[in-house]
């Protein structure tokens, strides 16, 4: 269950990196125009990093969901590949605007990026209704945790059994 660590970076870092997009829009400089870029490279990442942990994460949760949730689940996978797929297009147009110094590229990134920033809150949203409303993870590790503790006492009994025999 990597989707939940990796998820939190893929929200946080585009926010990060319109706030310091933003920063250089207000005060150019060629240093603010390579950091912003990394960081918006670094987002990308994250974003296709937890498009793919959560589909692998979806996979473990999905039968045990109700079919509102599933359908909560499949819009989020649907989001997440859309959001993925925009944010590496957005750090390819920061990349290339700072690497041919075109400051028009990089106005246009940042501003795309504003525009992703608000699905990208709207996405942690929904990860969270999954999570907190429709028990994804949670209530699976729930029953686990119940079964272990079922499993553990017919266990004990299972030894007790065998004790009582052994003295007689």
């Amino acid at each position: 269950m990597l989707h939940p660590a990796i998820a939190h970076f893929a929200i946080s870092l585009p926010i990060i990196s319109l706030v310091l997009g933003l920063l250089y829009l207000f005060k150019p400089s060629e240093l603010m125009s390579k950091i912003t870029s990394r960081f918006f490279v670094f987002a990308a990442v994250f974003a296709v990093a937890a498009y793919f942990t959560g589909k692998n994460d979806a996979q473990e949760v999905f039968e045990f969901l109700s079919n509102d949730a599933k359908s909560v689940l499949v819009q989020h996978a649907q989001l997440g590949l859309y959001l993925a797929i925009s944010m590496v297009v957005i750090a390819v147009v920061k990349f290339i605007g700072c690497k041919k110094n075109i400051f028009k590229l990089e106005i246009l990134s940042v501003v795309l990026l504003l525009l992703l920033s608000g699905a990208t809150l709207y996405q942690g949203k929904m990860g969270g209704q999954l999570t907190f409303e429709h028990g994804a993870h949670v209530k699976i590790a729930q029953d686990l945790g119940k079964q272990v503790k079922v499993m553990k006492e017919e266990l004990s009994m299972c030894e007790d059994d065998d004790e009582d025999e052994d003295e007689e």
